[in-house]
């Protein structure tokens, strides 16, 4: 339950759940949260997942649109949970997912067309000129090993150029939660705000999960964390100008600068409990992208 977004539950969410599920042995926590997932917004025509579910509404689902980094997330899960750690799942899950992300979520870069994006929805904004991108969305260790588990060398391809995306808006100095790519470069996004907050704060946590410390995007991040003017807290929000919009002290964020940093960030339940989701969710997977990372 997102506690910042009034209480949603969204495919980001149940992605994540079911990753931290896998990776701290609770096989009963990921089978609940996969068995809510299929009954409330795994609801497409495709494999992937509907983004939002609102408990305060009486349909529940307003908006069908997928979010392409949930949809990772959950197949990646399954992917780990049948090789990583022996559990009986559905192996059709991460397989569909995969086809589906292969099939519906990328797309030609218009600065280089041999090459692909990796959008961040199905219907998302694309023409052959201008693809909308969140650079948040790029978890390479993701797409490389589910592209070679399951003959998807797209996603493999989609990985590596992503990664050369983020190193390309890196050498601007900035690096946005959402962009458009055009033939002609970085353009702000027409329905986004053009910031560097809370999506690309993830930036750094997944190039560090892929073995990518450093990656000059991580760089970038980290410079931002650590411009802050107040005591005890990190800058989570900045804007195209480099002015700080928003600071934390929540140690999740905290998390981000210290894996960004090279450090192992600290974990434990009191801490979780002390925070709202997204920070919480952060610091927990911070820790296990510092753990996985190395290896």
């Amino acid at each position: 339950m997102d506690t910042g977004q009034n209480g949603i539950s969204h495919s980001e969410g149940q992605g994540y759940g079911l990753i931290l599920a896998q990776a701290f042995g609770d096989p009963e926590t990921f089978d609940r949260i996969e068995a809510w997932t299929r009954s409330h917004i795994a609801n497409r025509q495709d494999a992937l997942m509907s983004w939002k579910w609102d408990p305060s509404r009486s349909d529940s689902i307003p908006d069908w649109h997928n979010a392409t980094d949930g949809d990772l997330f959950r197949a990646w899960a399954h992917l780990r949970a049948a090789l990583g750690s022996g559990w009986r799942t559905d192996p059709a899950v991460a397989a569909d997912i995969t086809r589906d992300l292969v099939g519906l979520c990328l797309a030609p870069d218009p600065r280089a067309p041999d090459e692909v994006l990796l959008m961040p929805g199905a219907e998302a904004l694309r023409t052959p000129r201008r693809v909308l991108v969140n650079p948040s969305y790029y978890l390479s260790r993701a797409l490389r090993q589910l592209g070679a588990s399951y003959d998807a060398p797209a996603l493999i391809r989609a990985a590596d150029h992503g990664e050369t995306l983020l190193g390309d808006l890196a050498a601007t100095g900035f690096l946005p939660d959402w962009v458009e790519v055009t033939t002609d470069g970085f353009v702000p996004p027409r329905d986004h705000d053009f910031r560097s907050a809370y999506d690309a704060l993830r930036i750094p946590l997944y190039l560090c999960w892929s073995g990518l410390p450093h990656h000059p995007a991580n760089r970038v991040i980290l410079r931002m964390l650590i411009s802050s003017d107040l005591p005890g807290h990190v800058a989570v929000w900045i804007d195209d100008n480099g002015q700080i919009r928003g600071q934390s002290n929540q140690p999740g964020f905290h998390a981000i600068a210290t894996l960004a940093a090279g450090g192992t960030p600290p974990l434990s339940a009191g801490n979780i409990a002390s925070q709202p989701y997204y920070p919480a969710t952060l610091q927990m997977l911070a820790h296990v992208a510092a753990r996985e990372g190395r290896a």
